[in-house]
């Protein structure tokens, strides 16, 4: 019992950790000079070696879910790098956890699971979370130059997180090993790095700043992130894992605050905050 207990503890503070590091990538991201295709290629070079070096079972078992997965995990990671370089880490990250939403529409098609009732309603206050994140005109500023043009990208990274979490539920009830999803995810980095190589160059100006702040997104904010993600969801029920892992977007404007001085907009707050709300309340009664 006492050693089920410690391992429970333990799993809890993985995932608040996994959810900690997740949140600085906005900070990070802007802490850069670098452009955006430069941040995500290398990067995702950075996590794919530190995962690869982490957890050798991941070099091993790739199959052609592995890579459907991954192109989804990719597109994220592209979209959310963009849309932090052109709109608020706030927004960045609300309208990407906007993920549940589109879940519930694709759920049926690509996962065979049926809507009830309550996710209809869940559906509509989303949408109204959503809606606020368009309903004033937001400044441009140094952080958020484009907020309008970041925003929509960020929608898609909502979308593209949706397809991802789907893909690593195929991979999760296909009978693939157990380390199909962080296979996935380092694929999906090295697609990242890939595509976007070409739109990096020319190979931009190397300081201590941009490889500081490139090096801590790759070593710590994915790689370590995700093996800390997958340490905890072995021992914690989903339920309080998602409810855990809501740590990141109530952290990452504060950190974008705290080192950049970005203010989100007030209606960019409250979408956030109804996002949020949502998903928790979705997350306990689907629990």
């Amino acid at each position: 019992m006492k050693e089920s207990t410690s391992n429970g503890v333990r799993a809890r503070l993985a995932l608040v950790a996994a959810a900690a590091l997740f949140s600085t990538g906005g900070a990070a991201i802007k802490a850069s000079s670098w452009n955006a295709f430069q941040v995500a290629s290398i990067r995702s070079l950075v996590a794919a070696a530190a995962l690869l070096i982490a957890i050798p079972a991941t070099r091993r078992g790739w199959t052609r879910r592995t890579f459907v997965a991954a192109l989804a995990f990719g597109s994220t990671m592209v979209f959310f790098v963009l849309a932090n370089k052109l709109t608020t880490s706030a927004n960045a990250i609300f309208l990407q956890s906007t993920a549940p939403l589109y879940l519930v529409v694709l759920g049926p098609w690509l996962l065979r699971e049926v809507n009830r009732l309550r996710d209809v309603v869940f559906m509509a206050v989303m949408a109204v979370g959503l809606g606020f994140f368009f309903a004033g005109a937001v400044p441009p500023a140094s952080t958020a130059p484009h907020p309008f043009e970041g925003n929509l990208v960020a929608l898609l990274s909502g979308i593209s997180w949706a397809l991802t979490v789907a893909g690593m539920r195929w991979l999760g009830t296909s009978g693939e090993s157990h380390t199909a999803p962080i296979a996935a995810v380092v694929a999906g980095n090295m697609i990242t790095c890939v595509i976007c190589l070409p739109l990096a160059l020319p190979a931009p100006a190397l300081s201590a700043g941009d490889a500081a702040a490139v090096l801590y997104l790759g070593v710590f904010q994915i790689a370590a992130a995700y093996v800390c993600l997958t340490s905890g969801l072995r021992h914690i029920p989903a339920l309080e894992a998602s409810l855990l892992l809501l740590v990141e977007p109530v952290l990452n404007p504060l950190w974008a605050w705290l080192v950049h001085g970005e203010r989100p907009g007030a209606w960019a707050l409250w979408g956030g905050a109804i996002i949020l709300a949502a998903t928790a309340a979705k997350a306990r009664r689907d629990g």
